[in-house]
């Protein structure tokens, strides 16, 4: 007793006083509000950056146009309203308009019968209508400044029609790639966005997940996991290209008689194929789904393990039962940011061989394949602005087609929470 009151005025002198716990506490109030608005300024900061990037994406993906006609539209089709036109008369409307040759053609690239309408339509306004765009304007021109445009319409395209676009339309989701930006669409690298995604999360998921419950719940604390689990840490840092790299010299090369198809009987030699870019991928978001997997499932409390061991379950059944449950939720959660990452990446894809221009539907996953990114990636770098317009359609296309995946992933997660 006697040490402990020697000790508690030294202890009471070390601590400030008077003027001098005033001077503190209006230190530390200024410091505290310092940070905050430093917080809340790194917040605006980023909110204003994001909305600059959407504003400038609309911007170009909405707007007004310039065309001009060989034959105008309404002419070919009679002066009826294209709702009223079938899908075999705009074929017999191609075949009327353009040569034998030509026709054999597009009906051999993909038979007319098997097209949608608006694909259709659209080969009418190129082959017969000569449909071209000679000028653009974006949103903000379009909206404030109405009478510089029809003044330029005036001046520079006199015989030209002013019409009011969305580049984001049905015909742009159903049209598959062109080289004329006017007429070019997305339909073929949504499929094979959608056929990549849908089997690099096949091969990831159990794989990652599979791992992680090796490393938290079997395998020991000993050096050789220590540097598997240091490696796995390192290999979510790695630039994609690398990876990219990695999938050619062995999916693409070494594998070869897999992911081209031959084992299967497929005449088919070339290995750059979807098969290939999804075990690419894979690779690429692993160590994410890994690493993800292992924080949702040492989260789980260990009285929860103890608890049921104690009941007599087994190692398994108690990480079957109990653990990978109350963990679902922030593996699904790891999942949706790989899963985030993966359909977003492009030098991977360009390493595997994913094609710049290709106009036929993946229809397997040993089918030649292109992607949104790499469309995104192709068209911004034509010189014509017409294609930078359609790659920010494509780009709200490929968001829209993220936050939809990730939707259905967070429903998922919450569902999983509420049955717990």
């Amino acid at each position: 007793m006697i040490e402990q009151t020697k000790t508690q005025p030294k202890a009471q002198a070390l601590l400030p006083s008077g003027d001098a716990l005033t001077r503190n506490i209006a230190y530390r109030r200024r410091s505290g509000t310092v940070w905050r608005w430093l917080l809340l300024m790194s917040l605006v900061v980023a909110l204003v950056a994001l909305a600059l990037l959407l504003y400038n994406i609309v911007d170009r993906a909405f707007g007004y146009v310039a065309l001009e006609y060989r034959r105008p539209p309404t002419e070919l089709l009679s002066n009826r309203p294209l709702e009223e036109v079938t899908q075999p008369e705009l074929v017999a409307i191609l075949q009327e308009n353009v040569s034998a040759g030509r026709f054999r053609t597009l009906n051999r690239e993909n038979p007319l019968e098997s097209r949608s309408k608006e694909e259709v339509y659209t080969l009418v306004l190129d082959e017969v209508a000569r449909q071209r765009v000679v000028h653009s304007w974006t949103l903000t021109d379009s909206l404030l400044r109405r009478s510089l445009v029809d003044q330029e319409m005036r001046e520079d395209y006199p015989d030209a029609t002013l019409e009011f676009r969305s580049w984001i339309s049905g015909a742009f989701l159903n049209t598959p790639m062109s080289s004329r930006p006017d007429f070019a669409g997305v339909r073929t690298a949504i499929l094979g966005s959608l056929w990549m995604i849908g089997l690099t999360i096949l091969v990831a998921f159990p794989l990652g997940v599979g791992a992680a419950i090796y490393l938290e719940e079997y395998a020991g604390r000993n050096r050789l996991n220590r540097i598997i689990q240091t490696n796995i840490n390192n290999l979510s840092g790695v630039p994609s290209i690398i990876y990219g790299m990695l999938g050619l010299s062995i999916f693409v090369r070494a594998m070869n008689l897999i992911t081209s198809g031959r084992f299967v009987g497929l005449n088919n030699d070339n290995g750059r194929t979807i098969l290939a870019a999804s075990l690419t991928m894979a690779l690429l978001i692993l160590p994410l789904i890994i690493i993800n997997a292992q924080e949702a499932i040492r989260a789980v409390p260990n009285s929860l393990r103890q608890a049921s061991l104690a009941l007599g379950a087994t190692k398994w059944q108690t990480i079957w039962h109990h653990v990978l449950p109350v963990a679902f939720p922030g593996i699904l959660t790891g999942n949706i940011l790989a899963m985030s990452r993966a359909i977003g990446e492009t030098a991977p894809l360009i390493v595997v061989g994913a094609s710049t221009y290709i106009v036929t539907d993946p229809d397997g996953p040993f089918a030649r394949f292109t992607a949104l990114p790499i469309l995104i990636y192709n068209w911004t770098s034509q010189p014509q602005e017409e294609f930078r317009k359609i790659a920010a359609a494509a780009i709200i296309v490929l968001l829209v087609l993220l936050l939809s995946m990730n939707s259905v992933a967070i429903i998922l997660r919450n569902r999983f929470r509420r049955s717990l």
